[in-house]
């Protein structure tokens, strides 16, 4: 779709951080945080300029570095925990307007904290506002996991209140009987500029909702060091060593393994890993109680659950306790790769 609308990218990112310490820089996988918005912000097809708004020299200079424009310094007043998103877009747009006479049609919020995105999630949430004019912006949401109709407010009473009324007694109902929910997750953001001007708000009156699966804002140190750790695995290069029996198998208390089921969850995820160039390394100490060899059927099942691999190890020591220094948790595969 061939668009002569001027599409403007906006990332606001301020120098004062109480979670972490110049967030909107600090280097995560040897790039600076705010360097990845920029980056997202040019691999659109749609949108044709990009700035920062900062109230940093240093955070300026950097943003530049990486393709964005800074025409403006951002002021104190707009740069505390408490500035609205509001007023900081009401600055930026009046001064480009009284500056620059630059009007853009659509805006594009891309905040600095989330380091993940697809581009072409971004020109789809923009060819929405093309293609209809009435809608006033576009937000980025993700299904809700806890149930918004199984929620209460706690009174001074002590009473509980349902927060949502729309269905009687729907905290009474299977959560599947429910209708799915929706939070915006913040990741893109779309409007137009006359519903700062004409509606005095962000979002205008007609919003649609683009459904996202992966979200990842950034705002501790424990967030950096798991988009960090995802960020490598996803480059590949990477050497994975998997236990066959509990991880890639269900495990069998019986210890008949030729009888073993697949976990498919986890199978999808070891595929993933090795098309993305990691090297993917099973073993498994079938045999070490029972004297069996179980090589030959462990190849078998692998290959008829369809899992890919590079190497298979037999063996493994006995133990009550593995210690690793390198341990990746379980959960932290099936939560980063059901999500993305």
């Amino acid at each position: 779709m061939f668009t002569d609308k001027k599409i403007l990218a906006v990332i606001p990112a301020r120098s004062g951080s109480k979670s972490v310490k110049n967030k909107n820089i600090r280097l995560i996988n040897g790039k600076p945080m705010l360097a990845y918005s920029i980056e997202h912000a040019r691999a659109s097809r749609y949108i044709n300029r990009i700035i920062v708004t900062t109230d940093s020299e240093e955070y300026a200079a950097i943003a530049r570095d990486y393709g964005a424009e800074t025409p403006f310094i951002r002021p104190a007043e707009l740069a505390t925990d408490t500035a609205l998103d509001l007023d900081v877009f009401r600055h930026a747009l009046t001064w480009l307007k009284e500056n620059e006479d630059y009007e853009p049609d659509i805006v594009v919020q891309l905040r600095p904290t989330d380091p993940f995105r697809d581009a072409a999630d971004i020109d789809s949430m923009i060819e929405l506002m093309i293609e209809d004019e009435t809608v006033d912006a576009v937000r980025s949401i993700k299904e809700n996991e806890v149930v918004p109709h199984k929620m209460w407010y706690l009174k001074e009473n002590g009473f509980i209140e349902p927060i949502l009324k729309d269905i009687p007694e729907a905290y009474n109902m299977p959560r599947q009987e429910l209708p799915k929910t929706y939070y915006q997750n913040g990741n893109v953001d779309l409007l137009r500029p006359s519903n700062i001007w004409k509606y005095n708000s962000m979002t205008g009156k007609k919003i649609k909702g683009y459904v996202m699966k992966e979200m990842y804002d950034v705002d501790s140190e424990k967030d950096f060091d798991r988009v960090a750790d995802f960020m490598r695995i996803k480059e590949g290069g990477r050497q994975f060593v998997f236990d066959i029996d509990g991880v890639i198998a269900l495990k069998r208390e019986d210890l008949d393994y030729g009888q073993a089921l697949p976990n498919e969850r986890m199978i999808a995820i070891v595929n993933r890993l090795y098309d993305m160039g990691n090297r993917i390394v099973l073993f498994t100490a079938r045999g070490y109680v029972t004297g069996i060899d179980w090589r030959e059927t462990t190849e078998r099942q692998m290959m008829e659950w369809g899992v890919k691999y590079h190497e298979l190890k037999m063996g493994k020591p006995n133990a009550d306790f593995y210690v690793d220094d390198k341990f990746l948790d379980v959960n932290f595969l099936y939560r980063e790769f059901e999500e993305s």
